[in-house]
């Protein structure tokens, strides 16, 4: 029986960058109070406070909640009625710089900065640097648009792996590239989890909207021992979960 269910968050529980919507808000609700809850994706702790955290319903078990941003090299828990970070591996300044420096070089050289950038593009989250690259504040319809076959990310990605090569360079949402530490990637976080937590991989469900080879969810598939689901849209998500509660209230 599955005692935890995890998610990927934009493009799996809500859009880029957006709130859960009431629905899906209310099911994780629901979910809490059958099962253990992670979430996991790129985001830093701001965003996951804005999208998941204050749209939980009064009646979730928040206890019950393992919230993971930067791709689980953080870890959140509701503890003595507030939320706190459980741990944080942090870059140094010296790495952080670097890596912000050949992002920078690396947008120059492939020429592919795009015409209007709201935000933030090249975002320090302490243990992860991204590139956003129409900036962390811009509206849905551009970032669906600027690179909607990973074409252009494809390239930077390429660009800057060999130029960071004790660390790792992975796709993320609709616009970005995360940088982390070699080895840190969604199964890396999947499988602290399954320490800190006490339940077995086997006992974990996940699931993602970039499954496929490639995908920054796929880490999670090629990990022995944990089921994964891919998702295409939020509303397949939603059904999906129903079925996971209704699963397990009556197991």
């Amino acid at each position: 029986m599955k005692k935890l269910v995890a998610f990927d968050l934009d493009g799996t529980l809500a859009e880029s960058k957006q709130a859960l919507d009431d629905e899906m808000a209310a099911l994780l609700g629901r979910l809490s109070g059958v099962a253990h809850v992670c979430v996991i994706s790129g985001g830093d702790w701001p965003q996951f406070e804005k999208q998941v955290v204050s749209r939980l319903p009064d009646g979730a078990k928040r206890e019950h909640f393992w919230i993971m941003p930067t791709t689980g090299t953080k870890l959140y828990r509701f503890v003595d009625g507030a939320w706190a970070c459980q741990y944080a591996d942090l870059f140094s300044a010296e790495e952080r710089e670097h890596i912000i420096a050949e992002v920078r070089a690396g947008i120059d050289r492939l020429g592919i900065a795009p015409p209007e950038i709201w935000g933030e593009q090249v975002e320090d989250r302490g243990s992860q640097i991204t590139f956003s690259a129409l900036g962390q504040e811009a509206p849905l319809k551009p970032k669906e648009e600027w690179d909607p076959k990973q074409e252009k990310r494809r390239r930077l990605q390429a660009d800057l792996q060999p130029r960071l090569p004790d660390l790792s360079v992975r796709i993320g949402g609709a616009t970005s590239i995360d940088i982390t530490r070699k080895g840190v990637d969604k199964a890396y976080g999947m499988e602290r989890l399954a320490s800190l937590s006490g339940i077995a991989k086997a006992e974990m469900l996940f699931f993602g909207d970039a499954l496929y080879d490639g995908g920054n969810d796929a880490p999670v598939r090629e990990t022995a021992g944990i089921d994964s689901v891919q998702v295409y849209a939020i509303g397949e998500t939603k059904r999906a979960v129903e079925a996971v509660i209704l699963c397990l209230a009556q197991a």
